[in-house]
């Protein structure tokens, strides 16, 4: 670390901006397998989080790799530093006073954690848990087949491991109960661990 760096503190305390905003800042990291419905879940809990009158954002991973990200792989060392940054910058929208809602496979455990660390008791692991089988048979993106086609290598769940939360503190098997269930669980949940405040 560069020891000519100073932190610089702001003038905003975090209880200011739970007073601006109604609620307090956090982070809901959903993982799961391709095809388990994060990215879906994600967007729609956003949507319905904003008419409550939430404020919140969605840092997808599809949209990520576009931008911020784009210069990684897939490889194991790749996949960590997505989601070191990715951790990073849900942190900073956490300490802002958001909801920052994000949607990436994040395959391993151990960078997972480290995500946890960054953000702190903000932090909230929701597991979107398809099994495989559900997600090979939605492949929306074509992407299993491909995998087993050995046209893309390196693919959770088919030539590369992924490792579920150990204590999430939500699990979401969108392989049993549809969209609109998964979303009523999720909508519940915020509301009872982020709740507004009277005066919103």
């Amino acid at each position: 670390m560069n020891n000519n760096l100073t932190s610089v503190p702001h003038a905003l305390s975090a209880s200011d901006r739970n007073a601006h905003y109604g609620h307090s800042g956090a982070v809901l990291w959903f993982t799961g397998l391709s095809a388990s419905g994060k990215s879906s879940l994600s967007m729609a809990l956003e949507l319905a989080l904003t008419k409550l009158g939430y404020s919140c954002y969605v840092l997808d991973g599809d949209n990520l790799r576009k931008g911020l990200n784009a210069n990684l792989g897939f490889s194991a060392e790749h996949r960590s530093e997505n989601i070191r940054r990715v951790g990073e910058v849900a942190s900073l929208f956490a300490n802002a006073g958001l909801i920052c809602i994000t949607a990436l496979i994040s395959p391993y455990y151990k960078d997972r954690e480290r995500a946890r660390e960054a953000v702190g008791p903000m932090f909230h692991e929701i597991h979107i848990a398809a099994d495989l089988a559900t997600c090979e048979a939605r492949d929306p993106k074509g992407l299993y087949q491909k995998a087993h086609a050995g046209k893309l290598l390196e693919f959770t769940g088919v030539s590369a491991p992924y490792e579920a939360p150990k204590h999430p503190e939500l699990v979401i098997d969108t392989g049993k109960i549809s969209v609109e269930e998964s979303l009523k669980i999720l909508l519940d949940y915020v509301v009872r661990h982020i709740p507004l405040s009277q005066n919103q």
